[in-house]
């Protein structure tokens, strides 16, 4: 816990502070907030996740249509029709033109980076459950999951309400189990859908993909995760701006957050 201390104050009737009390004086108003492996999985996951919508984009350009089950080609009616123009000349799209075909680069650079994301994340995870991260400060309590306590944190993002100075050190109930949601349900079936597609996992694990419908059902899967997951980004960064964005960007790049309470809350690692 980094426990600081206000600033000395020595005007008349205030008693000086000791040596060791006015070194850590010094940094009174800033403590820590993330540890420098938050800080880091975060920013690269987040360089990973754009790289990853850019290059989906293009790949999904190639065919922008979706089906169920194992087979989908153009001779089969698609549960979703983007209506988007195609890169691929053998896609009917109603458009007089087709896109650019840029699958080669979009393909290679989408594979390495969901390795990196991968990576990343296991990386994140297991730290996450060697130190404890998760059920400190991700796992709300039972206190917190009441429908009173859920349905007033709802109405308080909903109303975009600027959070109170104990919230700056901890999460919400819609935090906690957001964030849960994204790190152990949807980021994992992303992950999964995005293998299944694959002939090469399917001919090693066949299971993995029967247990999800088939190939194309693997794919309309992962799209419509992507959907939740851009959904929370965006959600994220509004509520970053609501909250403070220089003081929660300062944090998620530092480390640290400026304060002006005396009792210093639990450090967050």
């Amino acid at each position: 816990m980094n426990a600081s201390l206000p600033i000395a104050d020595h005007s008349a009737g205030a008693p000086a502070l000791s040596p060791a009390a006015n070194a850590s004086a010094t940094v009174a108003g800033e403590r820590k907030r993330h540890s420098a492996l938050v800080r880091a999985t975060h920013w690269l996951t987040t360089v990973a996740f754009f790289a990853l919508l850019l290059t989906g984009g293009e790949i999904v350009l190639s065919h922008p249509r979706f089906y169920w089950g194992e087979d989908g080609n153009v001779n089969m009616r698609p549960w979703l029709n983007l209506h988007l123009p195609s890169s691929r000349d053998t896609v009917p799209t109603g458009y007089g033109y087709v896109l650019p075909d840029q699958n080669g680069w979009s393909r290679y650079l989408h594979f390495e980076a969901a390795w990196v994301a991968i990576a990343t994340g296991l990386l994140y995870v297991l730290w996450g459950l060697f130190r404890g991260h998760f059920r400190r400060n991700l796992l709300p309590p039972t206190s917190d999951l009441s429908a009173k306590e859920v349905v007033r944190s709802t109405k308080k993002h909903l109303r975009f309400e600027r959070p109170d100075k104990d919230e700056a050190w901890s999460y919400n109930v819609l935090q906690r189990l957001s964030y849960l949601v994204v790190i152990f349900v949807l980021f994992p079936l992303m992950i999964w859908t995005g293998l299944a597609m694959s002939f090469g996992f399917d001919a090693a694990f066949p299971l993995a993909v029967r247990l999800l419908g088939g190939h194309q059902t693997a794919r309309s899967l992962h799209f419509l995760v992507t959907i939740l997951l851009v959904l929370f980004l965006l959600v994220h960064v509004v509520m970053v701006v609501v909250a403070g964005f220089r003081s929660r960007m300062r944090a998620m790049i530092t480390g640290t957050m400026i304060t002006g309470r005396d009792v210093a809350p639990t450090e967050y690692q």
